[in-house]
C-alpha cells in the first residue's frame, strides 16, 4: 500500500538527511526518512516511493546491498535510484552506479540535487 510519499530517503547521517529533507520539501516533494540498510526493503514495500534517495554507507546493510535487492523485486525494480557517496565516483577508490539511475557525491550542491531529481521526477506541481 502506498503512503503517497514522492521520495524515500535512506541516509544515517541526520544533518545531511534534515538538509535533503528541507531542500527537497521545499520544493513540494513529499519526503520519508529512513536511516539505515536493514530494513529498507520493507520500507520501500510499505511505500512504494518515485525516488530512492540511497547513502552507500548504511548500518546494517550497506546501500549498494540494498539496490542489489531492489534489482531483484519485480513490484519495485524499477524505481529510479539515486545513490549518495563520500567515496567519489571516479579514480582509484571510487563506485560505480551499477544498477543506480545516478550518484552524487558528497558534498554535494544543493542546486546539483534539486537538478537531478527534476530530471529524474520531472516539475513538482
Amino acid at each position: 500500500m502506498s503512503s503517497g510519499i514522492d521520495i524515500l530517503l535512506i541516509e544515517d547521517e541526520p544533518n545531511i538527511a534534515e538538509a535533503i529533507q528541507f531542500i527537497l520539501s521545499r520544493d513540494g516533494w513529499r519526503v520519508e526518512h529512513w536511516s539505515e540498510g536493514g530494513d529498507a526493503m520493507a520500507r520501500i514495500r510499505q511505500h512504494l516511493p518515485r525516488l530512492i534517495i540511497l547513502d552507500v554507507m548504511l548500518p546494517v546493510r550497506s546501500g549498494l546491498e540494498v539496490l542489489e535487492d531492489l534489482r531483484k523485486v519485480k513490484k519495485v525494480s524499477h524505481t529510479p535510484v539515486l545513490l549518495l557517496t563520500a567515496r567519489g565516483t571516479g579514480g582509484n577508490g571510487g563506485i560505480s552506479a551499477g544498477s543506480a539511475d545516478r550518484i552524487l557525491s558528497k558534498p554535494f550542491d544543493n542546486a546539483e540535487l534539486r537538478q537531478v531529481v527534476h530530471e529524474i521526477l520531472g516539475a513538482k506541481g
